[in-house]
């Protein structure tokens, strides 16, 4: 009798050089399930801005008790997935990870709009652009889009601490 021995490699799509799937995002943000929002970077250029979206389906945790009939994904929540691609964006410029002692905080945000509701099925982007750094405290123009559509805008303060 002959025995059939199979192997098989798994691989990862490959992104372009300023693109980021989840495994890479995870390096960058010690968040995690259910509070990591942040699910591909599909543009990111250092010290100026970063293109990034979020998937919203119907099994996000959120939903069981935001609306249960009428979902309706939480502005605050919209406003802490601008802050993770913010974050992103800040520790790709300075070159730092989580685990080489730095954490990203969330220090302000000012100028808060929304303007429509996001609900699952939606794509949530989210795109962030660099306003000014001092002192470790960044401050970013923040949207988020859904079909091109403008869904919240914000100006976000992060921090950078040594943990």
């Amino acid at each position: 009798m002959a025995v059939l021995h199979l192997s098989f490699v798994i691989l990862r799509p490959s992104l372009a050089g300023d693109q980021m799937d989840i495994i890479e995002i995870r390096e960058y943000l010690p968040h995690r399930y259910p509070f990591l929002l942040v699910d591909r970077v599909v543009e990111l250029i250092e010290g100026e801005s970063i293109v990034a979206y979020k998937n919203i389906t119907a099994n996000e945790e959120v939903f069981n008790g935001h609306f249960p009939q009428t979902p309706v994904f939480p502005g605050v929540m919209i406003i802490e997935a601008m802050a993770q691609a913010s974050g992103v964006l800040g520790f790709k410029t300075m070159g730092k990870k989580p685990q080489d002692g730095s954490i990203y905080l969330f220090a302000g945000v000012d100028k808060v709009r929304f303007k429509r509701q996001v609900v699952p099925g939606d794509r949530l982007t989210l795109k962030s652009k660099v306003v000014s750094e001092k002192r470790g405290i960044w401050k970013f123009e923040c949207e988020a889009l859904v079909d091109g559509d403008l869904a919240a805008s914000a100006t976000i303060l992060c921090a950078d601490r040594k943990v």
